[in-house]
């Protein structure tokens, strides 16, 4: 059974716009879309209420999906949409729908939160403890719209990014246009060779291997799926400053995180921190076990 891409909406406007990315998502991908709303508003209305029939709570939170519902159905009336309204935590609700679910989508910044932040509280919990992969919906318009034909790809280590780069490539396939796959690298000060002869000789070692790295992580998902267009390139920088850069000019920017099995907290490296807090389009963190 093929899972749906599960999108939480909550009424703010990146929500509405969260919803518009997955619908389209969906319809790309040929995937059901299952929409969530999550509040409290059952815990606080139990003990204050004593009117009968349905909480003002529920009815609010049935509307507001309901919109969202109807908002994706006309955009893509080929693509089944389900609702469902939790009474609980956001981000709990959401890290549940995930164990059956193709992706998470979310948006950028919550319902009631600070018009200054540059990732909601629900979003970061998500894309940081999730066991599916979630994309955070953001970025300027262009990246929001999709209209760059481009998907960029944040090279990790072979034994950890092999989610992250097939997750890419299907992307890439299903959209129909090039992947660009980035591979960082970087020489520290105190490997600089004495001899000025050999200046050169540390950096060229790094380059090197960052190019053989990057051979390793795509060779199977290349031999699998010939018909992508794939331009792999080594960069020198740190990575979170060079895929941020390189956002501008993506639809989509993909980077794997490590999950380790039993570990409380939030596991999201410094590379996916920055890029769901400033990259100029959406961010799809991948997780692979470790």
């Amino acid at each position: 059974m093929t899972l749906p891409l599960v999108t939480g909406v909550d009424g703010s406007d990146a929500s509405l716009t969260a919803v518009d990315w997955a619908v389209d998502e969906a319809a790309r991908h040929g995937l059901a879309l299952r929409l969530v709303h999550a509040s409290r508003w059952e815990r606080y209305e139990r003990a204050a209420s004593r009117s009968p029939g349905r909480p003002a709570g529920r009815v609010l939170a049935e509307n507001l999906v309901a919109t969202a519902a109807e908002r994706a159905g006309r955009r893509h009336p080929e693509v089944k949409i389900t609702t469902d309204v939790v009474p609980d935590d956001a981000a709990d609700a959401l890290l549940r729908a995930g164990d059956d679910a193709f992706a998470l989508v979310t948006g950028a910044r919550g319902r009631g939160e600070l018009k200054g932040m540059l990732l909601g509280s629900v979003g970061l919990a998500v894309a940081a403890r999730a066991h599916c992969p979630v994309i955070v919906v953001r970025g300027d318009e262009a990246g929001l719209a999709g209209s760059r034909r481009r998907i960029l790809l944040g090279a990790g280590e072979p034994a950890t990014g092999a989610e992250a780069v097939r997750f890419a490539f299907r992307e890439a396939e299903a959209r129909d246009c090039p992947l660009d796959v980035v591979r960082a690298w970087r020489c520290p000060a105190h490997e600089s060779a004495d001899d000025p002869a050999l200046a050169n000789e540390p950096v060229r070692r790094h380059e090197e291997r960052a190019s053989a790295l990057l051979d390793e992580l795509l060779r199977e998902e290349a031999a699998a799926r010939p018909g992508v267009r794939v331009r792999a390139v080594t960069a020198e920088g740190p990575a979170h400053s060079v895929l941020v850069r390189r956002s501008e000019a993506a639809d989509l920017v993909i980077v794997g995180a490590r999950r380790r099995h039993g570990r409380l907290g939030l596991q999201l490296g410094r590379v996916s921190h920055t890029l769901l807090h400033h990259a100029r389009c959406p961010v799809a963190v991948v997780p692979q076990a470790v």
